[in-house]
């Protein structure tokens, strides 16, 4: 195997690497289930009956993403798509990048992942392996690509892991200044009231998801990177 892969060059030695990293979480470390086939189904079959341009942007992510309905109206000069899914973690976004992300050849993509995966008890080490991987993987299928990662919001019903939703947020950042084209946009503090808490008027009765006033603020923050 040594002498194959120093045959190689670096473009495809990239690609190769690439591809057995994503065999491995398969068959391996990260061998979870998969959720949410019926509705990425349904999603892409509706985008596909509304038509869409390539070279847009790409929401992307768990529901945070997905029930922000006002993206079109938010920003109306920009030709965007929102592919969010269920309470997706990201392993199952890794999985369904294909469809919600890299057939559509966007300019940019703006993923929200991360909050699911530490509320369902994985670590935050093996959330932002699988994290490195989507960046991995859309970083060789899209040349150029930008990549932004909104950070963990401070949901009130799962304050109880605000240490770990802290922390991280703090390694997409460092991951950030690490990447090429790969931005962090901080949302948390924006989110605190004065004593350092949720605010609970940014969020409905679930105390998890937002209202208008939360996405106002997603609104603002993502604005200047568009």
């Amino acid at each position: 195997m040594k002498a194959i892969y120093k045959g190689f060059k670096p473009y495809f030695r990239i690609q190769f690497l690439l591809f057995f990293a994503i065999l491995f979480i398969g068959q391996a470390a990260f061998a979870q289930e998969i959720g949410f086939k019926e509705e990425v189904a349904g999603l892409v079959e509706n985008l596909d009956q509304q038509g869409w341009e390539k070279g847009g942007i790409v929401f992307t992510g768990s529901s945070s993403i997905r029930f922000w309905k006002t993206l079109a109206e938010d920003f109306p000069k920009t030709n965007t798509i929102n592919t969010g899914f269920g309470g997706s973690q990201a392993h199952e976004l890794l999985h369904y990048l294909e469809p919600l992300v890299i057939r559509f050849a966007p300019r940019k993509v703006f993923i929200y992942i991360g909050e699911n995966d530490i509320n369902a008890g994985k670590s935050v080490r093996q959330t932002m392996t699988e994290i490195s991987l989507i960046i991995d993987r859309l970083q060789s299928e899209l040349l150029d690509v930008e990549l932004y990662f909104i950070g963990t919001k401070p949901s009130p019903s799962r304050w109880e892991k605000s240490g770990q939703m802290q922390a991280l947020n703090a390694e997409l950042n460092t991951m950030a200044l690490s990447k090429d084209n790969v931005y962090y946009i901080s949302i948390w503090d924006k989110m605190l009231d004065k004593k350092g808490q949720p605010k609970e008027t940014l969020f409905v009765e679930d105390r998890l998801h937002m209202n208008e006033k939360g996405y106002k603020i997603w609104r603002k923050s993502v604005k200047g990177f568009l």
